[in-house]
């Protein structure tokens, strides 16, 4: 049995009221899906937030589940989907924050939510970070997913070529960085290649 058949079985089973097959994709997609996340928004405590929140919204959509198309980047565009929305919800938080400091001058920002984890200072890592979201986002399925160019195209909603220009503008901008180190700069030279 393929990998996309035991997928399709076991969503089959959890829509017939199995629980534990349910528990069972959770176990084999987990990994990619927390790692997506903490790459994308960095911060611990909201990524694990974040992966019950996709988990959740993934039952709850199983349903439409189309089984002719592949599970794994199907469940990717709801993590992706969420993800999306996290981020308008912090931009929300932000905003109101920010009217909040300038209605209340007394008031002290607290900045130990914005402690960069030690690991994303590790200069690739602090270039991604860098680069616009759309960017990051192709650049983290490409690279730290490896998920094929036309399984992005799927994820993200958006045409092919679409995918291959922010790949291509994602390295472009990669390069241009002159605070890139060699060694860390030839893991992504010898990952890219059109998939």
């Amino acid at each position: 049995m393929s990998e996309t058949e035991k997928y399709i079985e076991l969503v089959e089973l959890t829509l017939a009221g199995d629980d534990g097959a349910y528990g069972e994709l959770y176990e084999q997609t987990v990994k990619d899906v927390y790692r997506t996340v903490r790459f994308l928004i960095r911060d611990p405590s909201d990524t694990e937030d974040l992966v019950q929140e996709i988990y959740i919204q993934a039952y709850k959509s199983l349903e439409r589940y189309d089984s002719e198309r592949a599970f794994r980047p199907w469940l990717m565009g709801v993590t992706m989907r969420q993800i999306r929305s996290y981020r308008r919800r912090r931009l929300t938080q932000f905003r109101f924050n920010k009217r909040m400091e300038k209605s209340d001058p007394g008031l002290e920002y607290d900045f130990s939510g914005d402690i960069i984890n030690k690991l994303a200072n590790r200069p690739l890592l602090e270039q991604v970070y860098r680069l616009p979201y759309k960017l990051q986002q192709v650049i983290t399925l490409h690279y730290l997913n490896e998920y094929t160019q036309e399984e992005i195209s799927c994820i993200l909603g958006i045409p092919l070529g679409t995918v291959k220009s922010r790949i291509h503008a994602a390295l472009t901008k990669l390069r241009q960085n002159q605070k890139l180190n060699s060694g860390s700069w030839g893991k992504v030279e010898n990952l890219h290649e059109t998939r």
